[in-house]
């Protein structure tokens, strides 16, 4: 994994399903393209969000306490461990959850779709992990995410850095996911990167178009470690690049009463790190 070898996978090609599964084994990263989400239904996306994101009436939508829908202002959230707010605001939609209008149509859609892909995905897994694997699980991963309210939306928006940035505040510090699998369309910037096995960061190639694919830390441990949740980041961008950055990854989680181990379900894991990163 030192070369961080991430496989570009065709969905619809034969061998997408023990491609998919080998990538993510040996780097906790696939990417994906051959996809039913078109250009026109990204561009769509990024075009109603940054017009939320553009306008202070994005305020009325804040996140009230007890739930966990609604829009996060500017370093609302850290990274596990970081001394850091991350520089970002974004939004969080759940299937069930109200949205701002002018996003309804577009976003409705594209959560629709993307779980669509995240469920094959996971189907994938349970069809080609080793027989040991599979024995590892206390369902199905298909199963797990049945009748989920669970599954996240989130539209980020990466502000231009201001002047005053301090040194070692970052887009988004250096983190593993907590769900199962995350999705991610290509960001409208550059700047999403992952470590490898000896501590090296690597660009995450992606295209426009495609889906960045990583496993979770709910995924690793349901199954014992054999899908690793790699540690990524966005990085701040170079002067003469400062523009804003929007990105819109779906993470897929089971439902609460999931037992991910012996030792703990779905939804006490999700609290628990929810704490961590200052969002409970």
């Amino acid at each position: 994994m030192s070369d961080f070898n991430v496989l570009a996978i065709d969905q619809n090609a034969p061998d997408a399903p023990v491609r998919f599964m080998t990538s993510l084994h040996e780097t906790g990263f696939a990417v994906l393209h051959g996809h039913r989400i078109s250009a026109d239904e990204i561009s769509g996306m990024y075009g109603v969000w940054a017009d939320f994101f553009a306008d202070d009436k994005r305020f009325t939508h804040a996140n009230q306490p007890g739930n966990m829908h609604g829009y996060y202002g500017f370093k609302s959230e850290n990274a596990k461990d970081s001394k850091f707010k991350d520089l970002k605001e974004f939004y969080h939609v759940y299937q069930d959850c109200p949205v701002p209008e002018i996003t309804e149509a577009q976003t409705r859609q594209f959560h629709n779709k993307l779980l669509d892909i995240g469920t094959q995905l996971l189907g994938w897994l349970d069809s080609e992990s080793p027989e040991d694997v599979k024995a590892h699980l206390s369902e199905p991963l298909t199963g797990m995410i049945k009748d989920s309210q669970q599954n996240l939306l989130r539209i980020l928006h990466y502000p231009p850095l201001a002047d005053d940035v301090e040194p070692g505040e970052v887009r988004a510090a250096a983190h593993e996911d907590i769900n199962l699998i995350t999705l991610l369309v290509t960001g409208t910037e550059p700047g999403l990167q992952a470590r490898d096995t000896r501590g090296n960061w690597h660009d995450v190639p992606c295209e426009p178009g495609m889906i960045t694919i990583n496993a979770g830390d709910m995924l690793a441990k349901a199954t014992g470690g054999y899908y690793p949740s790699t540690s990524h980041r966005v990085v701040n961008p170079p002067r003469q690049e400062n523009r804003s950055r929007y990105s819109m990854p779906l993470f897929v989680h089971p439902r609460p009463n999931v037992r991910l181990d012996e030792n703990q379900t779905a939804g006490e894991y999700l609290d628990e790190r929810l704490r961590e990163i200052g969002l409970k």
